[in-house]
């Protein structure tokens, strides 16, 4: 039973950082670390703030 809990552990483990959804509770908690009295911004404004990001840094590709 616990090699089926600690499989399901790792299997939720994998999904969520390969769907990029824990990126956005290790940037809650970075936040919250530097900026303890700024409200933290919901997950939507977050994706919004990457994205903007990722467009405004170009980078150089082949196509």
């Amino acid at each position: 039973m616990r090699q089926l809990a600690a499989l399901a552990r790792t299997v939720r483990w994998y999904l969520r950082e390969l769907t990029g959804e824990a990126e956005y509770d290790r940037y809650c908690e970075r936040h919250r670390r530097h900026h303890p009295h700024a409200p933290t911004p919901t997950r939507r404004e977050h994706q919004l703030l990457r994205s903007r990001q990722q467009e405004s840094t170009a980078q150089g590709r082949c196509c």
